[in-house]
């Protein structure tokens, strides 16, 4: 599915909401940490220039609904939109970040926590997955942040900042793609919009831009090569 359509009803009595899942803008992270659910991991200045840009971006859009995960670079990602729109931004904490074991450590292509072979045993189970929040809990928790905001802007337009990975896995999931994955392979860049259009209840398309992809670090584009000591994984 592809493509958005505007809002307000279909000709047949059904609402069309949109509702845009937006990943957060680059995070101040010099360690190279993989922070999760961490507090104290803010937007970079890029980073902040990333969600005045999505604002813009969305600034003649019908938004009446915008919320964040409880993190502060979701939260922050969602204020210079909300402010756009003279709305006061909701905290959804469905939203948030997956959990993983690794949280808190390095992990960098070759300078890591996988060089620890105690770490190990973490991964032998990719389809789950065995390091982290089951892939199919953050389906359930993400439909419900999406349906919660399709109700909040009904026959308008809501966006929900959250991260890459849940993002990712919802729309597999809406998509009728197997769940596990290789990350370097998922197209949800910083500042992404995912957007998905609603006729009444039911998801009929799904769309994808990158209205901030000038602004992203190339090693942090979907299919870009592994530098060392630089992971995707950081800016999650």
């Amino acid at each position: 599915m592809s493509g958005m359509s505007g809002t307000g009803d279909t000709g047949t009595g059904e609402d069309v909401t949109i509702v845009h899942l937006m990943r957060h803008g680059e995070v101040h992270n010099p360690d190279g940490i993989l922070y999760g659910r961490r507090a104290g991991y803010h937007l970079s200045e890029l980073g902040r220039q990333m969600a005045d840009r999505v604002a813009e971006h969305l600034a003649g859009r019908d938004v009446t609904y915008v919320v964040a995960s409880p993190l502060e670079r979701a939260q922050e990602t969602a204020a210079p939109i909300a402010k756009t729109h003279g709305l006061d931004p909701a905290t959804d904490e469905r939203l948030i970040e997956a959990a993983n074991v690794f949280e808190g450590k390095t992990f960098g292509v070759g300078d890591g926590a996988l060089r620890k072979p105690g770490n190990w045993r973490h991964l032998t189970n990719p389809f789950r997955p065995s390091w982290g929040e089951p892939y199919i809990d953050q389906v359930v928790r993400m439909m419900g942040a999406l349906n919660a905001a399709r109700d909040a802007a009904r026959g308008h337009e809501a966006v929900c900042v959250s991260h890459q990975l849940p993002i990712w896995i919802v729309r597999s999931f809406i998509e009728r793609r197997r769940l596990w994955h290789d990350p370097r392979r998922r197209q949800c860049t910083l500042a992404s919009l995912t957007t998905f259009t609603y006729h009444g209840d039911k998801i009929v398309s799904v769309g994808y831009s990158e209205p901030a992809r000038d602004l992203v670090p190339a090693h942090l584009l979907a299919g870009a090569k592994p530098v060392k000591g630089k992971s995707k994984a950081f800016g999650a």
